[in-house]
């Protein structure tokens, strides 16, 4: 029985062609700015994303934090979404490696220009300063939502008006630029850093992106050097990342169709679905988490709880319509074993 893995978009197999593509890069050592495929890729982001420049990153984590890092000092307070990606899953690095105060603030993923206002810390000595607003689009744990523009743009304005700083999570930027049919540098243009995941979505089997300008990319690549990030022949990641971003990010809507016709086909086996899905998420419900797990996990199924009672399936590349229609098969028989 063939195993269909919904846990995430990063369990993506790279394809034949992207593999030929990685096989054939030319290489050289990053680190000196000597990698000619590397730096095809910056130059091919810094495009898309309408930014100066874009800097490489092994991964989603290091790419996020180093933006922050150039952004802040010590004691600083980013304002971001409740449950944001910076804050819950990246292991604490916020204030391990750049001493700053992650301040969650709206809900389900979103938030607005008076959410920003009124969580503003004062000028003065009691109060440690608010520098930096931090928005995640699609954000993942309010499954894939896309962060409405109308919204964002009273967010940036406010936030330009009281002097902060922008970075936009956008390890999923080209699902909501795909979803809204919106162009992803108009998507990136408020923003002082972007960060853009080559491995969620995408297919290619490592990296991230962070766009931003030149003058912050010359600090951002000190950064990245001090995290750990600097690489030699990175080359061959970078063929992955090209492949990727040349012929994977319309072929996205496939996603978030089979993501809408997975959420259909569970509200009509009784399953809670939460909301519609925007792009290539779906949130669903079911009361005894371990026994749903246990019993999906046996006919091959894999989908992740993300909390009691709640799960997420992801579609993306490896999985087809037809694996759709055989998810919801192997979904309706866990249903007649355990009912909701």
């Amino acid at each position: 029985m063939k195993v269909i893995d919904l846990r995430s978009d990063t369990v993506t197999q790279p394809t034949a062609a992207m593999r030929e593509a990685i096989m054939a890069a030319e290489v050289g050592d990053d680190v000196y700015g000597e990698d000619p495929t590397l730096n095809r890729l910056q130059e091919r982001a810094a495009a898309l994303l309408g930014k100066e420049a874009t800097l490489f990153f092994p991964s989603g984590t290091m790419a996020n934090q180093a933006a922050l890092h150039t952004l802040t000092r010590p004691g600083d307070v980013v304002l971001a979404s409740r449950d944001c990606h910076i804050l819950k899953y990246e292991s604490g690095a916020a204030s391990a490696l750049s001493g700053v105060q992650i301040k969650t603030i709206g809900a389900e993923g979103i938030f607005d220009a008076d959410d920003v206002r009124e969580n503003l810390h004062p000028d003065e000595q009691h109060f440690a300063p608010t520098t930096v607003v931090a928005v995640e689009n699609t954000h993942n744990m309010a499954g894939g939502r896309v962060f409405p523009a109308d919204l964002l743009e009273g967010v940036v304005e406010t936030a330009r008006t009281a002097g902060l700083r922008l970075h936009l999570d956008g390890a999923r930027l080209f699902n909501a630029a795909v979803a809204t049919e919106t162009d992803p540098a108009r998507i990136a243009e408020p923003f002082d850093t972007v960060s853009v995941c080559l491995s969620k979505g995408l297919g290619a089997p490592v990296g991230s992106l962070v766009g931003t300008s030149l003058e912050r990319a010359h600090e951002l690549r000190r950064i990245r050097k001090r995290f750990g990030g600097g690489m030699r022949q990175a080359g061959f990641l970078a063929a992955a990342g090209l492949h990727a971003l040349e012929h994977h990010v319309e072929r996205l809507a496939e996603d978030h169709e089979n993501a809408r016709l997975l959420a259909e086909g569970m509200e009509r086996i009784g399953l809670a679905v939460v909301g519609k899905p925007e792009t290539n998420m779906v949130v669903f419900e079911f009361q005894d988490t371990l026994a749903f797990v246990r019993a999906t996990r046996a006919r091959h199924l894999l989908v992740n709880p993300i909390g009691p009672g709640r799960f997420r399936a992801v579609t993306h590349l490896d999985v087809s319509a037809s694996d759709v229609e055989e998810t919801l098969e192997r979904l309706r028989a866990v249903l007649e074993e355990i009912p909701c």
